[in-house]
């Protein structure tokens, strides 16, 4: 296991999301392009913590616009999801960006979603070992419930990840990952919205 996740992991994961880029780079272009003449913003980019919870710049399409309240404050993503982007979302390919921090080795194909930096105080201990290993465009929680499920569940289900972390399990993943993109299921909650924030499981 370790010398998989030490080792060859990261050298599949550039490997092949080089490959990968290559071959959706048209699509990539199309949807730059898109985006441009629609919102005429491209890309989106947010500082997550990754391994070790070191701080890195992850990069996606931009699917919501910044339309804010009379006080200032962001109006909800249901409202400021443009139709583009909800697209992009639906298809996962607000995603597709991510590729470059995979190839930049900030990112792994497979492993825990980096979440806001914001959470980081949030965790318990055993929530915090998600980042244990290096965060992923696609993960156990993401195959297992997505949006649709709760808080608990899906941190428990990264940390599962990082306790049983195998090529075999990443392979099994990915192919989920490919029937989930098809169905689009599990973008948003049962309610129709994306997952609310993470407030944290901590007991007083």
């Amino acid at each position: 296991m370790k010398l998989y996740s030490n080792c060859i992991k990261g050298l599949i994961d550039r490997t092949f999301a080089l490959c990968l880029f290559i071959v959706l780079l048209p699509i990539f272009l199309v949807v730059c392009l898109l985006l441009k003449l629609k919102t005429g913003e491209v890309f989106f980019t947010q500082a997550r913590p990754g391994k070790n919870e070191k701080i890195l710049k992850i990069y996606k399409f931009k699917t919501m616009s910044d339309l804010k309240d009379s006080q200032g404050n962001l109006l909800p993503d249901e409202q400021r999801t443009t139709k583009i982007g909800q697209f992009l979302r639906k298809t996962s390919l607000d995603e597709l960006p991510q590729l470059i921090n995979v190839i930049k080795g900030e990112l792994s194909l497979i492993g825990p979603r980096p979440l806001l930096v914001e959470y980081l105080d949030l965790y318990d201990e055993t929530q915090r070992k998600r980042h244990n290993v290096k965060p992923g465009i696609t993960g156990w929680a993401q195959v297992n419930g997505r949006n649709n499920t709760t808080w608990e569940k899906r941190l428990a289900n990264d940390v599962w990840y990082t306790e049983n972390i195998s090529f075999a399990l990443d392979v099994k993943i990915l192919f989920m990952t490919f029937l989930k993109v098809i169905k689009s299921d599990g973008v948003y909650q049962s309610n129709g919205q994306t997952m609310e924030k993470f407030k944290g499981s901590k007991n007083d």
